[in-house]
């Protein structure tokens, strides 16, 4: 498979859904969390989330694993906008979480490779409130090339 076709392939796919709700993801887990992708870059996507009731915990807040569902789902889709050959697979998270959000905010997401090895991938995430442009929490993974 030619990587730089199936990045731009790839890639492609994410520039269509500017400003659209994700409703037909092949994850279903993205398909749950209706992002609507803001940006998309080789490399880096950038995408915001309505906090609906069932993400929420019994505190009416944003619950922990749904920001690291976030997270590691907006990572995972990040690494597939490289377009290559092999699958990676999350091998951690390490997230940090600053503040809360609750039902019916708008949280955005941000991605970013921070180092690209041959095995390893080495991805950021934050999660930011957007009415008060205030961070909400950061994470990192390491994604793991597992072959084709």
């Amino acid at each position: 498979m030619d990587s730089q076709k199936s990045t731009n392939d790839r890639l492609k796919v994410f520039q269509s859904l500017i400003g659209k709700e994700v409703t037909q993801s092949p994850s279903n887990f993205m398909n749950w969390l209706k992002p609507t992708v803001i940006a998309a870059e080789i490399g880096s996507l950038h995408c915001s989330y309505l906090v609906r009731k069932e993400m929420t915990n019994p505190f009416g807040v944003l619950h922990g694993g749904v920001t690291a569902g976030i997270i590691d789902d907006l990572i995972g889709a990040t690494v597939f906008t490289l377009g290559l050959d092999h699958r990676y697979t999350t091998v951690n998270n390490s997230i940090d979480y600053f503040a809360p959000a609750k039902e019916g905010d708008l949280i955005a997401a941000r991605t970013r490779i921070v180092k690209r090895g041959r095995t390893i991938i080495n991805v950021q995430c934050e999660v930011i409130l957007i009415a008060k442009s205030r961070i909400i929490a950061k994470g990192t993974s390491n994604m793991l090339n597992i072959g084709s």
